[in-house]
This record gives C-alpha cells, sequence and structure tokens, in this order.
C-alpha cells in the first residue's frame, strides 16, 4: 500500500486540500513509494500564520529551556534512528549504515552542539560610549523562518536548519526537497510533546510550494540549501520585501595535489571525497588539479582506487554509494559524460550500472580543458576531473576559476605550501590532506555563486539572531 504523505502543522499531522499530488520514487529500483500533496498556498499561508502565533512564546523562553529542548529531540532521534534511516533510504536508495551513521547520528550530535550553543550568544560589552550613556547590545530571534532543504542529505540538512534556528528563538515553517520528505516528516514528529505546538511546521510540495513560503512577507528570514538557480530565486523573493536570506549553494571543489604530496594518501582520500554519496555533494572533491611531476602516477592510482569504490542497494554494507536521487538528475549526470568533448578521455566509469535504479559508474575524466562545461559546472554525480599544472600560481589560478567558491583540498607535506594555499584558495573551506569531514563546531559556506551564510558553528547560529542596540540615559 503507497504511503499518503500529510503536513505537520501546529503540532499535528493534517491532509491538504489539495489535488495536486507527487510521486516518490525510491531510485533503487524505481518503484512508487509515497504520494506528497502539493500543499496550496492557502495552506502555505495557514502554517506561516500557526508560527507566527508560536513564535510569540517561543521566542520569550530562556535559553536553558530552548537548550533543553534541543536535548531532548536529540536523544528521540538516536531513540528512532532506525526508523529515519527507513524513510530516508526509501525516498534517496542511499546505503542504509551509511545514513545511520554519518547523517543520523552525527545529526543528534550537531543538535546537542546547538542546543549548548543557546545559551552562549553574546554581545559587545555593556559601557559608556558617550558621558551620561549606558549601551549594550541584545540578541534576539528573527521571528518566524521559512526554509528549504534539499534531497541529498534530506535529515542532516534539515538538522542543520532547524537546530540554530530553534536555538536562537525562532519558530519555522520548512519545504523539504519533493522527492525525499519521509525524513524529515519522521522528525516533525518526534518534536511533538517537545516542542510547543507551532513552533515547527512541515509542508509538502514542489517548487511553487517553495516560492510561496519564501514570498511570504511575514517571514523575518528564508533560508535555503540547494542550486544557485533556487538560491537566486529565494534572495530575489526575499528582497522584495527587504527581508533576510541565508544561502547555502552549489560547489565545484577542487582538490590542488603539489608534487610532494603522499600521492597514495591523496588519491584514497579524494576518491572517497569524489565518490561519497555519490558525489551528492556540494563539497565533493570533483576538480582534481595535480601538479605535472606527479600527474601520471596520480591518475593511475585514483582510477585504481576509483574502480574499488562502486555504488549498490541500500542494504549492501559492502557498497560505498547508493543510487543517484532521481530520473531526471540520473539522465543529467549521463548527459553531461555524453557531451564531452573529443579531446577528453575517461579513464575509468562513465555508464550506467543495471537497467533498473539510477546506478552510475564511478567517473575519473582527463584531458579536460578550464572552459569544460565538465569543470566549470556543478555535476553533483560521482564523476571527478583531473587536470595538471606546473606553478604554485597556476594552481592557484585553475582552483579559483569557477562561479562556486564552497569548499576546496590542498595535498603536499610542505609546511609553507599548505599555508599559501589555504590563503589563496577562494573558498569556505579549504582542508589540508583530507577533503570532506565537517563538525559542528566549525561554519560551513561559501562565497560566490556558492552562496553566503554559515551553517553550523555559533556564526550558524548568529545568523539566525537579530542584534539590537539598547541606550540608556542615566538622568
Amino acid at each position: 500500500m503507497t504511503i499518503r504523505l500529510q503536513n505537520y502543522v501546529d503540532g499535528s499531522f493534517v491532509d491538504s486540500t489539495s489535488t495536486e499530488t507527487l510521486n516518490v520514487v525510491n531510485p533503487a529500483d524505481e518503484t512508487v513509494v509515497a504520494v506528497s500533496p502539493v500543499s496550496t498556498a492557502d495552506e502555505v499561508a495557514a502554517a506561516v500564520r500557526v508560527a507566527e502565533r508560536a513564535a510569540v512564546t517561543w521566542g520569550r523562553t530562556t535559553p536553558s529551556v530552548r537548550q533543553a529542548a534541543l536535548l531532548k529531540l536529540a536523544d528521540a532521534v538516536e531513540e528512532h534512528a532506525d526508523e529515519i534511516v527507513a524513510a530516508q533510504v526509501r525516498n534517496t536508495g542511499q546505503i542504509a549504515t551509511l545514513v545511520k551513521s554519518e547523517e543520523v547520528m552525527v545529526g543528534a550530535d550537531q543538535i546537542r552542539f546547538f542546543a549548548g550553543a543557546a545559551r552562549l550568544l553574546e554581545g559587545r560589552a555593556a559601557g559608556e560610549y558617550m558621558e551620561g550613556f549606558t549601551s549594550y547590545v541584545r540578541r534576539e530571534p528573527i521571528g518566524v523562518v521559512g526554509q528549504v532543504t534539499p534531497w541529498n542529505y534530506p535529515f542532516m540538512m534539515a538538522v542543520w536548519k532547524i537546530a540554530p534556528a530553534l536555538a536562537a528563538g525562532n519558530t519555522i515553517v520548512l519545504k523539504p526537497s519533493d522527492t525525499t520528505p519521509e525524513s524529515t516528516l519522521v522528525l516533525a514528529r518526534l518534536t511533538k510533546d517537545i516542542l510547543p505546538d507551532g513552533v515547527f511546521n512541515v509542508v509538502l510540495g514542489n517548487g511553487g510550494t517553495g516560492a510561496d513560503l519564501v514570498g511570504n512577507p511575514a517571514l523575518g528570514l528564508v533560508a535555503i540549501t540547494g542550486s544557485v538557480r533556487a538560491g537566486i530565486a529565494v534572495a530575489t523573493a526575499a528582497a522584495k520585501d527587504v527581508r533576510r536570506a541565508h544561502l547555502e549553494l552549489g560547489g565545484k571543489a577542487p582538490a590542488v595535489v603539489f608534487g610532494d604530496a603522499d600521492i597514495t594518501k591523496a588519491a584514497e582520500g579524494i576518491a572517497q571525497a569524489a565518490f561519497f554519496n555519490g558525489g551528492q555533494d556540494c563539497t565533493a572533491a570533483t576538480r582534481a588539479i595535480v601538479h605535472d611531476s606527479v600527474y601520471d602516477t596520480f591518475v593511475e592510482a585514483l582510477v585504481a582506487q576509483a574502480e574499488q569504490l562502486r555504488p549498490g542497494a541500500p542494504d549492501d554494507e559492502d557498497a560505498f554509494y547508493g543510487a543517484l536521487n532521481n530520473v531526471n538528475h540520473f539522465t543529467a549526470v549521463l548527459g553531461k559524460i555524453d557531451a564531452l568533448g573529443a579531446h577528453t578521455t575517461i579513464a575509468t566509469g562513465g555508464k550506467r550500472i543495471g537497467d533498473k535504479g539510477f546506478y552510475v559508474e564511478p567517473t575519473v575524466i582527463t584531458g579536460v580543458r578550464q572552459d569544460d562545461p565538465i569543470v566549470q559546472e556543478e555535476t553533483f554525480g560521482p564523476i571527478i576531473t583531473v587536470q595538471s599544472f606546473s606553478t604554485e600560481d597556476e594552481a592557484i589560478t585553475l582552483a579559483n576559476d569557477v562561479d562556486y567558491a564552497l569548499a576546496a583540498s590542498v595535498w603536499t607535506t610542505g609546511h609553507g605550501t599548505a599555508t599559501r594555499a589555504t590563503a589563496r584558495i577562494d573558498s569556505g573551506c579549504v582542508w589540508v590532506n583530507c577533503h570532506i569531514p565537517l563538525v559542528a563546531e566549525m561554519p560551513h559556506g561559501g562565497f560566490k555563486h556558492s552562496g553566503y551564510g554559515k551553517d553550523l558553528s555559533i556564526y550558524g547560529l548568529e545568523d539566525y539572531t537579530r542584534v539590537k542596540h539598547v541606550m540608556s540615559a542615566h538622568d
């Protein structure tokens, strides 16, 4: 029996009145696993009104109250981890063990981080900056926040959005991706009896539903993790009412391998960073930029690593990644491979696996040019290109010469080389001799077309606050 999904509004699951629906498809076997409503504009507006009412009291709670609620939520996530995993892999085709260890359990830890951070918001010291007056700074919740989350890590991206917003005292209306809504709905159910009704609300639908949400003038902030196109639409809608936007968008991360690098370690780390989650990661290593003295050795090692990493079904614990998320994305990724110029070489991979499910081989492409679409455009699939360089300046130029600036890595045994390169590479995060680890205590977010604002860390929490100056006269 196909599951019929419901919105979560004011502490309850409610049926949508919409006659328009979407099929949620399991990308591992292409079966329909759920039917989702496309919520009406009126339903979205009603959810925002509910959040507005809840904001009056939730925004006045003490940090300790919000901390206690988030700690309870983290415990609930861990207790229901298997249920969250099952709901998610039905929608994503990801490897179940990886979803549990790398997304759900990590998500619980990230909720706990923001539970603690709720009690550490700081302002500048109070003082007399003008004779006869005392000034101090208040950090306050923004109010109602509209959030849109993607399909590549549905549960974790929901956590990244809701945890800092709740910790800061905001209420939320969230729209998950139309292809991966189920784990977010489990999370919503877990908030019952932990959060007051109306503090966290979920509306289901498509891009039009998202537009209805982010265009609502009652929102103080709109936040999205998604494509550049979607981010521009969100920022445009927010700008019309002079509202704030928080954009975590795409990436095209370079991995710069210098001649003194440990090539075996670099090839292994970069391959894993390229193909983890099928490359459906905005921080994935997508462009290896390699010194010409070690280029051939590195390519050989990278190909060997790629050929050891294979996709598989969600219950295949030996597989490294699962299916690509949906048929449109799957077709687009294969189309980018088919469109490669004659000057390129597919060193390994490049094909669909099987005839059921959206599986693509780990793919390494050499011979690319800097202006090739496969180098310049986000692919979001299990594909990495390899280029060579002869000088450090050339390496930095190649690394920075794309529209994205989210993440990068530098591979070298030279401290000076690492110090110079990390300073010059234009990315929100630069790893040294590793690529892709993230921790709750450090910020995640990029520059240029990768967006603005930070997820995770105290910077992420501060993004969900507003700053008020209060000045009192002494007499």
